[in-house]
């Protein structure tokens, strides 16, 4: 295999433009693809480079949220019009943070004035400790009074309004913090391949969607877990799943997938250790809030089930499409049999493997089987497949095709709430509709190529090497090829 740098490396490292295709061509007009002879930089290594790129994305996002932040989300349809809504400074007074409330207080005065948290315990934790720095940054004002105003007129309170974008800004800084280590833990599943995680770190998912909501707080746990399991540390594996589910409930489902993958090897003992490391991760950080408000930390539970088809699923398509409104129940009960028999269809692929398939690529597809059934798709919910797809699949041609699924969607979600969508002649805006199947689309797509890769290894970009004679693509003519401007013969994965 072509290296990044230095012959006399144990463990070479492999460099993106002598091994992904599509990067060797775009590496053309920055001077090509990395030489033969090209020495080390003292200090740039893959990491670091990849670090600095999360750095630069995250700013971009901040950047992208300039809109409504100069407007402190006053303008309702300009959220939407410039794309950059979130759902943070809403719930700094929603959920009773103005106040500095616990999230799980029992107490009626809370409770008559303010909703309970729908998020599971570890993003209402962050977002409580997040409200209590921007307290103390705002020098800890007088709380009392504030009790006797409404929600409306606290949202209008200019001290209150100057504490919101202060709990925004708070709440970016830790949520570029979690890209940061997300990046940090990619960079480290394959050894070799540290570049992959460059596919997080420039990617456009995380730079529209990552503020959004709280949901890098699981993409860090996710990212993590990848990282131990590949380290081969089964108890913070299962830690790692376990913080994460109690961030979202996705992580869950990986469990299944490292259920799937050591089960095939027989690791029946680091299964447990990591099933118990888990559990007992999740159950000491919802502790504090079953023990606070047992009725309080229900309501997630309650919430999700309760709730009917909402924006971006297939349900809220086709209930639009049929004129109908599906019952809950319905949805409930055919959205889980479906997402089982896909598990099941996850876990025969596993039987069918000529070699045992990765985590990543298991753990993919589960989440994205998962969403597609669900009944809501929020944009953002693309960022808990990122850090598994681009593990799965870390080739720039699939990343664009299914990022650009996602953008696609991300934009006609918020024109379709301003209305920008409706025909002019009145009736459903079909265009949403596209936009849904086309997101599904780009993801069945990714989700196609994962599955030829567990079923020919030879096609995986992570084993290719090996099933190749420890050869890469580029060895295998496409350095010669690319020079003259055509294509190799060989197949290219």
């Amino acid at each position: 295999m072509v290296i990044d740098s230095g012959r006399d490396d144990p463990e070479p490292v492999v460099h993106p433009t002598q091994d992904d295709p599509g990067v060797a061509v775009l590496s053309r007009s920055v001077g090509g693809p990395l030489g033969d002879h090209a020495g080390r930089h003292p200090w740039w290594t893959p990491v670091r480079v990849v670090l600095a790129m999360v750095a630069v994305v995250c700013a971009l996002g901040f950047v992208q949220k300039a809109p409504c932040y100069s407007s402190q989300w006053t303008d309702q349809q300009g959220q939407y019009s410039d794309l950059c809504y979130s759902d943070l400074p809403y719930l700094y007074v929603g959920r009773g943070f103005a106040e500095l409330d616990w999230p799980y207080s029992d107490a009626i005065t809370v409770r008559d004035r303010y909703s309970v948290m729908e998020y599971p315990v570890g993003i209402a934790y962050f977002a409580w400790g997040t409200a209590f720095l921007t307290h103390v940054l705002s020098g800890s004002p007088n709380l009392a009074p504030r009790g006797g105003f409404s929600q409306e007129q606290l949202s209008r309170d200019p001290a209150v309004r100057t504490e919101t974008m202060l709990f925004v800004a708070l709440t970016a800084i830790g949520l570029a913090a979690c890209a940061l280590l997300s990046a940090w833990f990619l960079t480290g599943v394959h050894r070799r391949r540290p570049w992959d995680a460059a596919l997080f770190a420039a990617s456009p998912v995380l730079l529209f969607e990552g503020l959004i909501n709280w949901d890098l707080l699981a993409v860090v746990c996710v990212a993590g877990a990848l990282w131990a399991q590949a380290r081969g540390r089964p108890a913070l594996t299962g830690l790692m799943l376990g913080l994460g589910t109690a961030m979202k409930l996705y992580p869950l489902f990986l469990l299944g997938a490292l259920a799937l993958v050591w089960g095939r090897e027989r690791r029946w003992r680091d299964l447990a250790v990591a099933t118990i490391s888990g559990l007992g991760a999740w159950v000491v950080v919802n502790a504090p809030a079953f023990l606070g408000g047992r009725q309080e930390w229900n309501v997630f539970w309650t919430f999700n089930s309760s709730r009917g088809s909402d924006l971006g699923s297939l349900w809220l398509m086709v209930d639009q499409m049929a004129d109908i409104t599906s019952k809950v129940h319905t949805i409930n009960v055919v959205s889980w049999v479906v997402f089982s028999f896909w598990c099941l269809g996850v876990a025969w692929l596993t039987v069918l493997a000529p070699e045992t398939p990765r985590f990543a690529q298991l753990g993919f597809l589960l989440v994205v089987g998962f969403l597609m059934v669900n009944k809501v798709y929020s944009p953002q919910y693309a960022l808990w497949l990122l850090p598994l797809a681009v593990m799965a699949r870390p080739r720039l041609r699939d990343q664009l095709v299914w990022q650009g699924g996602e953008i696609f969607y991300f934009c006609a979600v918020w024109w379709y709430l301003a209305h920008y969508l409706d025909p002019g002649g009145g009736g459903d805006a079909g265009f949403y509709w596209l936009a849904i199947i086309v997101r599904v689309a780009a993801q069945l797509y990714l989700v196609a190529i994962v599955v030829r890769d567990v079923l020919r290894p030879e096609y995986d970009v992570v084993r290719s090497a090996r099933h190749r004679g420890g050869l890469s693509w580029w060895d295998l003519g496409g350095r010669r090829q690319l020079a003259l401007g055509g294509t190799s013969s060989e197949p290219v994965s």
